[in-house]
């Protein structure tokens, strides 16, 4: 049997009996099923998706990122999918928008909106800092850009969330690598602080490091330190040699972890600011 199939077709075609059916394998959607012996996935849900649809729909928002390459898309993701249809099950959002020819690509046989389509759809479907964090994983695989997204909303003037789009596309960054990386950067951006730069190149002829995030002039970075950096010792002997690099250069680096808060990473990165007498210009008042 293949990984996911409709189960009224296997029937029908002897391939298999109800009773086989009922114990061996489990439904994923309304008539569609897949082995138990083979664990949930986020591609496999999608499969099942399409199926559901009469092979009708076109996959789209996080399920389409995660096939064009983006990170930190969970397995019970719901599956969204371009198509009409009037009250689709739990675990599959359909939605009835235009779609053009050219928005449509196919990817390991399922037809999936284009990279430019899906990030136009993250952006206006989902909370801005939940659309950011996906944006942001899309253009790192992909590499699109904010202009490139914003052409659509030339093309579909009238389409649902505009406004919504508008505010998160501009704040999409491929250079960030971890949903709390994206985090940290709006925590900056929402107290009026310019954008930092991501993925800054230290380099002294012979050894390099990268900080996540960061400002040039007063030489003040920001690193997030997932588990790894504590559990891996490969990982922690590396970040002692970096750290004696980015000091040599002059840079403070702020080593943030996921426990700090919005407060306490404001507080050290502003004191840091006032340190190397800079003061940051202000692009709102923020809070």
């Amino acid at each position: 049997m293949e990984e996911v199939f409709v189960g009224s077709k296997a029937l029908n075609s002897g391939r298999l009996t109800r009773a086989t059916l009922r114990w061996n394998y489990r439904p994923v959607f309304p008539d569609i099923y897949q082995s138990k012996l083979v664990a949930p996935s986020l591609r496999l849900n999608t499969v099942g998706a399409w199926l559901w649809s009469g092979r009708n729909g076109v996959v789209a928002g996080r399920a389409a990122a995660a096939l064009h390459g983006a990170l930190w898309i969970g397995a019970t993701t719901p599956i969204e999918m371009i198509w009409k249809a009037g009250r689709p099950p739990p675990g599959i959002i359909v939605r009835n928008e235009r779609i053009d020819a050219d928005e449509i690509v196919e990817i390991s046989g399922l037809p999936i909106t284009s990279v430019s389509r899906t990030a136009f759809d993250l952006a206006r479907h989902l909370p801005r800092d939940l659309a950011v964090r996906h944006l942001d994983a899309l253009a790192r695989a992909t590499g699109v850009s904010a202009g490139e997204v914003l052409l659509l909303a030339d093309r579909h003037p009238r389409a649902r969330g505009l406004p919504r789009a508008r505010v998160a596309l501009p704040l999409m960054d491929g250079g960030g690598q971890s949903p709390q990386e994206t985090r940290i950067r709006l925590v900056l951006i929402d107290d009026g602080l310019p954008a930092p730069r991501t993925q800054i190149r230290v380099y002294d002829g012979a050894n390099e490091a990268f900080i996540d995030m960061g400002y040039d002039e007063p030489m003040v970075g920001l690193d997030y330190d997932g588990e790894q950096h504590q559990t891996e010792r490969g990982r922690y002997v590396y970040d002692i040699g970096r750290a004696e690099l980015l000091d040599r250069f002059g840079w403070i680096d702020l080593r943030v972890v996921r426990e700090h808060s919005r407060r306490f990473i404001l507080h050290r990165v502003h004191d840091a600011f006032a340190r190397r007498g800079w003061t940051p210009p202000r692009l709102h008042g923020g809070s």
